[in-house]
């Protein structure tokens, strides 16, 4: 399974630090990739665990091919975001306090295909046309990206 996994059979559901590598993929139309959750049906850049001992920018190249069937040609180091605002507890009771570093991915290639697993759905969105139902964790990440994004603009 995984590292969070395995450490998820010794403590349950109590609170753990979770490192996340997570991509805002941006396409040339300045469009961002959101991925409706197959877990809470919200919307959210994509990214997960990073495992142990796997370097995080790897590990974001990885979650990206996996939930969306996208390749990373180029990840720039956008921010790390923890703190409150990163608390959260998923609807199976997990409860985590994540550490997620968020990259920019302006150059892909692949074809877009679901992570049955774990999205609903993946579409591109103009800044302006961002979804409502953020998934909690993302909340501050994609106000941060939005800003940093008007403020290139002008």
């Amino acid at each position: 399974m995984g590292y969070i996994s395995d450490i998820r059979k010794y403590v349950g559901h109590m609170p753990i630090q979770h490192t996340a590598a997570s991509v805002i993929v941006e396409n040339e139309k300045g469009e961002i990739l959101l991925q409706k959750r197959t877990d809470n049906g919200t919307w959210s850049y994509c990214g997960g665990a990073v495992e142990l001992f796997e370097r995080v920018e790897d590990a974001a190249a990885r979650e990206l091919l996996e939930e969306t069937g996208l390749k990373a040609l180029s990840l720039e180091l956008f921010g790390i975001f923890s703190g409150e605002e990163q608390h959260y507890i998923y609807p199976n009771g997990d409860e985590v306090s994540t550490i997620d570093i968020v990259y920019i991915c302006k150059s892909f290639s692949g074809e877009l295909k679901c992570q049955p697993e774990e999205v609903l759905e993946l579409r591109f969105f103009g800044i302006d046309e961002i979804p409502e139902n953020i998934s909690p964790p993302t909340c501050e990440p994609l106000r941060k990206y939005m800003e940093y994004r008007r403020g290139a603009m002008f």
